[in-house]
């Protein structure tokens, strides 16, 4: 490789010197010098360019590993990726979604792949008396003393996916999926939209530090623009955003290349540029005026059930929020927990890594915090962060939860193939892109009967777990119906920062 410059240089002066020579004895010569044209100008360029240093010291030859590079996720993907492999779902958790979204039974065969040996295992203690599922999923009623118009949630929901980062079919898929299965769609911070209402179905209208769609020339919280839109039948709860699990404390990120006109004029700022969400709000900035403009929401909304969505950070300010809460009787609605593990379009690597608490460690923390200060029977906990499974909506109810939001699962029964390209604007199914040759060939009228296909396999599987447990109803399943191993089998302490408090019966 040493030799790869010289031997170039060398091959185009000859080339250049036997295709002149070629041309002025045979024109035919002419085929094959139009041919190594192109090559020659690139290889020209490779070594004129001072920008990469791989392509001057190895020209031509230097694109090849570009090349592999590009399609290394297809690869590893379709040859080398095993069905336990693939992040940040697996190969298997996958079919499991596609199986269930097509009205398959997702059996597998031949017993499990897990190392069930590796000091990892986490599962589930059946019971050798199991009962009888429930025949429908319960429902959960949101909404406090200060509601005047509660909401009785399904246990499983979309979770926040603006329009922008999902492309207009996709969000009109999604929300005919939720109006057909009887479930609510997040718009996310990205504001209502006519693609949204499209379906007709129930949507939580989420708020953002960027407040789009309710937003002043400056930046700042228009309330006449919140509230006309706020109190569309369709809307039936408001979520405030305050942090994401894929990156908290950093605000969303929309790509130059998504934020198209459309975009534009919904969210109120410029097309084609870079749009980011600053990290916090300029509404307030202490646990008292986070409480006053929940309440203040929740008012211009026609008293609509209204929360708070994060990724637990610092206890100690939870902690806080809910003294606050305690102290003054200003309480939301509901919070919603997004893990750590979350799902987003577009976040810094750093951010994604390594910010913010796992779902399974969080929620625990906040039921918790809410029973010590007696609260937990006046706001509702929503789960958020890598919810694929029954058995993940399961455990996230066993931790602490009343219900559960998924994103990356309804993408996947969408037909999302985890290409990895969400921030490109080259998503391959058509799901995460702003592109019209691309997102057209999604057609909403077919993969709305996906979405709510897999919504309710996944519940009629929720419930059958529940009873293999012992437990009728999937709310009153506890954590003591758990193991991890091997901690618990030597009989060590719980690995877990904070024990679950959530033994005792559901508010």
């Amino acid at each position: 490789m040493k030799r790869v410059k010289p031997i170039f240089f060398g091959f185009v002066v000859l080339a250049l010197a036997a295709l002149a020579l070629g041309i002025f004895v045979d024109r035919a010569w002419l085929v094959p010098a139009v041919l190594a044209a192109p090559f020659v100008a690139i290889g020209l360029h490779d070594v004129a360019q001072r920008d990469n240093a791989i392509l001057r010291n190895f020209p031509i030859a230097g694109h090849v590993r570009y090349l592999a590079e590009a399609i290394s996720p297809e690869i590893q993907q379709y040859f080398i990726e095993r069905h336990t492999d693939g992040k940040p779902i697996s190969r298997n958790h996958r079919n499991v979604v596609y199986e269930r979204a097509e009205g398959r039974s997702p059996t597998h065969p031949y017993g499990t792949e897990r190392e069930l040996y590796d000091g990892r295992y986490r599962g589930l203690l059946h019971s050798l008396y199991p009962v009888a599922p429930l025949a429908e999923p319960p429902r959960v009623v949101v909404g406090g003393e200060a509601c005047a118009q509660p909401y009785a949630a399904s246990l499983l929901n979309v979770s926040a996916m603006s329009y922008g980062a999902l492309g207009p079919t996709a969000i009109r898929a999604l929300a005919a999926g939720a109006r057909q299965g009887g479930f609510y769609l997040n718009t996310g911070e990205g504001s209502l939209t006519p693609h949204h209402l499209s379906g007709g179905g129930d949507l939580v209208w989420q708020i953002g530090t960027g407040y789009f769609g309710c937003r002043t020339d400056d930046g700042g919280f228009d309330a006449d623009a919140f509230s006309h839109k706020a109190t569309e039948p369709q809307v039936r709860m408001i979520e405030l955003k305050l942090s994401q699990g894929a990156k908290p404390g950093h605000g969303g990120v929309l790509p130059a290349r998504k934020n198209l006109e459309e975009i534009a004029a919904i969210r109120g700022v410029r097309p084609h540029t870079t749009v980011l969400s600053p990290p916090g709000h300029r509404e307030f900035d202490d646990a008292e005026g986070l409480l006053r403009f929940v309440d203040r929401l929740r008012e211009l909304s026609g008293g609509k059930p209204t929360g708070c969505k994060l990724c637990v950070g610092r206890g100690d300010e939870f902690d806080e929020l809910c003294r606050v809460m305690a102290r003054t009787g200003t309480i939301p609605d509901f919070v919603t927990i997004d893990g750590a593990e979350g799902g987003t379009g577009a976040a810094p690597l750093e951010y994604s890594d390594s910010v913010g608490w796992p779902l399974r460690y969080a929620l625990p923390r906040v039921d918790a915090t809410l029973r010590e200060h007696g609260l937990r029977d006046r706001v509702r906990v929503i789960a958020s962060g890598k919810i694929v499974t029954s058995y993940d909506v399961l455990e996230a109810l066993a931790l602490g939860a009343d219900l559960c939001n998924a994103a990356r699962a309804f993408m996947l029964s969408l037909g999302c193939i985890q290409a990895l390209r969400c921030d490109t604007n080259s998503c391959p199914s058509g799901v995460a892109t702003m592109d019209p040759r691309l997102y057209r060939g999604l057609v909403p009228e077919q993969k709305k009967d996906r979405v709510e296909m897999f919504h309710r396999r996944t519940l009629e599987a929720t419930l059958e777990l529940s009873a293999a447990v012992g437990v009728a109803d999937p709310r009153d399943v506890t954590f003591d119906r758990f193991v991890e191993l091997p901690c618990d089998i030597e009989g060590r302490l719980d690995r877990r920062p904070w024990k679950p408090a959530h033994s005792e019966a559901r508010p």
